[in-house]
């Protein structure tokens, strides 16, 4: 995304790193004045954290949105579970998707959106340890070609 008007927050690089993400959605997400405080601040970490069905609607669990620190009284709790905003089609396609051996959806990052706080969440199958180590030699082996065509011109 390349929009002027996006922000990221917060990102799980190592998301990526132990899931082959198959497909990826933005997401809106219900929550609460403090919350979005400490957001705008970058207090969110995305570790440990992923999206589940319950009743028809999906929840993202474990995400930690740390306390707004000028908020008295009335602050969140930070690892309360929070309900994300899809259409009714986009829901249902992810279920199906979801319910495939092996699948799950994890939060890649999140990001402001003008002035709407919003998550990516990508539909991701886990990698095996020998997947990771061939990405890594891979990744290692494009960037050793690159420096030798630098070098060559």
């Amino acid at each position: 995304m390349t929009d002027n008007n996006i922000k990221i927050v917060a990102s799980n690089r190592k998301a990526r790193h132990d899931y082959e993400i198959i497909n990826s959605m933005e997401a809106g997400m219900v929550l609460q004045g403090t919350e979005v405080k400490a957001v705008r601040e970058g207090r969110v970490n995305l570790t440990d954290s992923y999206a589940r069905f319950r009743k028809g609607e999906l929840w993202l669990i474990g995400l930690h949105i740390s306390p707004y620190t000028k908020s008295a009284v009335q602050n969140h709790d930070p690892l309360r579970d929070r309900k994300l905003l899809l259409h009714k089609q986009e829901l249902k396609k992810l279920f199906r998707q979801v319910e495939e051996k092996g699948v799950t959806l994890i939060p890649l990052k999140v990001y402001l959106k003008r002035h709407l706080v919003k998550i990516e969440i990508g539909l991701g199958r886990g990698k095996r340890k020998y997947d990771k180590r061939a990405a890594i030699a891979e990744r290692d082996s494009k960037r050793d070609l690159e420096r030798l065509k630098k070098i060559k011109f």
